[in-house]
């Protein structure tokens, strides 16, 4: 089942297949489904075409961002950043944690899983050979 351009799954229940549509989380699925007059606990396959097109109606109609919207207007967002050379836009140049977080031993996630000792080398030893 297709809800604006994306496959949801049918086996889970409607507030949770909603939020694998960018830009609709927990709490805007639950509000769609409240003014659509949906439980919640319905799964996707139980649904009917009125209810599916009631959805996609409520989900257009409130203007939200979705999707391919969503992302370009993020990505402008960040590119603006970039080009004025705040400091949110220097760290997401430089590839580093925006939002205020250390970097002396966290941030793995944002820089790569490279450990690299004082010595400058990686911080994995090879076992002494046997002699």
């Amino acid at each position: 089942m297709r809800i604006s351009g994306v496959d949801i799954p049918q086996n889970k229940n409607i507030d949770i297949s909603l939020t694998y549509i960018h830009g609709i989380g927990l709490s805007r699925s639950h509000k769609v489904l409240k003014q659509a007059d949906i439980n919640i606990l319905t799964k996707v396959k139980d649904l009917t075409e009125k209810q599916v097109n009631e959805i996609q109606k409520i989900i257009d109609s409130n203007g939200y961002k979705l999707e391919g919207a969503l992302r370009r207007n993020v990505s402008e967002n960040i590119k603006r950043l970039k080009r004025i050379n705040s400091y949110r836009g220097i760290r997401h140049e430089k590839r580093l944690p925006v939002r205020g977080q250390g970097t002396k031993t966290n941030s793995r996630t944002i820089r790569g899983n490279v450990r690299i000792t004082a010595s400058g080398t990686s911080s994995k030893k090879s076992a002494p050979s046997p002699t």
